[in-house]
């Protein structure tokens, strides 16, 4: 990754600025620095002339907004999640430690998760229990039609004699 020194990005800021206020892409490709750059340079630049701390961004991820960058980026793979993180200012750690901290808040109390178990694997043998009582019923009426037939056709039962 390229670095530029602060008087190289003030220039090229300098270009995207009034009185001059060229294109930002027009710039991006006469300088040969992404746009994305040159905007999170331009933010910077206005963020200093205003007093204001320079990364204010990275506390704009409120709780909620963390977990909706982690449900956005789940399905994406890593190329671009990646350039969806460059684009956000973002690490793919900090999705990473975001996503983990999601699951670590949804775990339950492990004495409640331990009786929920224990009721789920009971409830479990009752339905392999009827389970099991409806094959076997299932089993025999087969058995039961199958002797039928059988039964009606060695004795042709049902036909016009």
């Amino acid at each position: 990754m390229a670095r530029y020194g602060q008087t190289y990005k003030d220039r090229v800021v300098a270009r995207l600025l009034p009185p001059e206020s060229a294109a930002l892409d027009v710039v991006a490709r006469q300088v040969g620095v992404s746009a994305s750059t040159l905007e999170r340079w331009r933010a910077e630049a206005l963020a200093i002339a205003a007093g204001e701390p320079v990364n204010a961004g990275a506390h704009r991820w409120t709780p909620a907004a963390r977990l909706e960058a982690v449900i956005v980026t789940a399905a994406m793979d890593e190329a671009s999640r990646s350039g969806w993180c460059r684009e956000q200012g973002l690490y793919p750690a900090d999705l990473d430690a975001w996503k983990q901290a999601a699951i670590a808040g949804l775990g339950e109390p492990a004495a409640a998760s331990a009786m929920d178990a224990r009721q789920d694997r009971r409830r479990v043998k009752e339905l392999e229990r009827e389970l099991h009582r409806k094959d076997k019923a299932l089993a025999e009426t087969a058995a039961l039609l199958v002797l039928s037939k059988k039964l009606s056709a060695v004795f042709h039962i049902g036909e016009d004699a």
